[in-house]
């Protein structure tokens, strides 16, 4: 399975948004990927009110990922905000195309590092996966990436890759825990892990505020948790090839999800 991950540097204008999709996944799929993922907030940046920039999954926005999806033959997975009854805004992935149409709401708010998510967001409940092309494909969103038991939820839903949007917040020592993290998970769960982060703003000049913008680094590690192939903090495409079928010999050699015992 050819992969691509698609490290933008999104802006508070939905619409110029949707052109870097469209962009990024013809791209990719010219270059053979199947399964394209764009990071965490690709509707929207993080650091603007996002109540007036949030759709239903049936909205515009959501509408024209899909035509983006279908044309190029592609599976799109995509950060976008849907509205909410309570004031709030759902942090969703949408995942459409190749005959897959459904979306992921992020479980695990970011209420750290003084930053208050759930201020504005609201939780998910229901971890997700996807099958396409025979593979199951498992999905969470950025501080997800600290909760050990999602990824070992989704494996045992059946899948073996998971794939990772997030908007990562920058700090001293975050690029570190943000790779040790995809690392680990892949780890614990036996799974590859392929993580699509923001690119870092201050590699193109923009200040990013208080709000979590991205480091970059987005990156594919392999179910023995090493990295296949990393990307920079500037914007770029990684396109990766995984084979799912190795995942049963991983297990069968380190069978940490048999093992348990908790």
């Amino acid at each position: 399975m050819r992969l691509a991950l698609a490290q933008i540097l999104a802006t508070d204008d939905p619409a110029a948004n949707l052109e870097i999709v469209a962009d990024h996944t013809a791209l990719a799929a010219q270059q053979g990927a199947s399964v394209v993922v764009f990071p965490e907030a690709t509707m929207c940046r993080f650091g603007v009110s996002l109540k007036p920039i949030a759709e239903p999954l049936d909205g515009p926005w959501p509408t024209e990922v899909r035509r983006i999806a279908e044309r190029n033959d592609v599976l799109v997975v995509a950060g976008m905000f849907t509205p909410t009854d309570d004031g709030r805004v759902t942090n969703t992935l949408l995942v459409t195309g190749r005959g897959v149409d459904t979306a992921y709401d992020k479980i695990h708010l970011y209420d750290a590092f003084g930053f208050a998510e759930s201020e504005t967001v609201a939780p998910g409940a229901k971890p997700t996966t996807v099958t396409v092309g025979g593979t199951t494909l498992g999905l969470a969103t950025c501080y997800d990436i600290r909760f050990p038991e999602l990824f070992r939820a989704l494996a045992d839903q059946g899948a073996t890759v998971t794939l990772l949007p997030a908007s990562w917040g920058a700090g001293p020592g975050k690029v570190e825990q943000w790779q040790l993290l995809v690392r680990a998970r892949a780890l614990d769960a036996t799974t590859f892990v392929l993580a699509a982060d923001q690119a870092d703003p201050t590699t193109q000049g923009i200040d990013p505020g208080k709000a979590p913008r991205g480091v970059g680094h987005s990156l594919a590690a392999s179910p023995f948790g090493v990295t296949i192939d990393e990307l920079g903090a500037e914007p770029g495409l990684l396109v990766v090839d995984v084979d799912p079928e190795q995942v049963p010999d991983v297990r069968a050699a380190l069978p940490v999800l048999a093992n348990r015992r908790l």
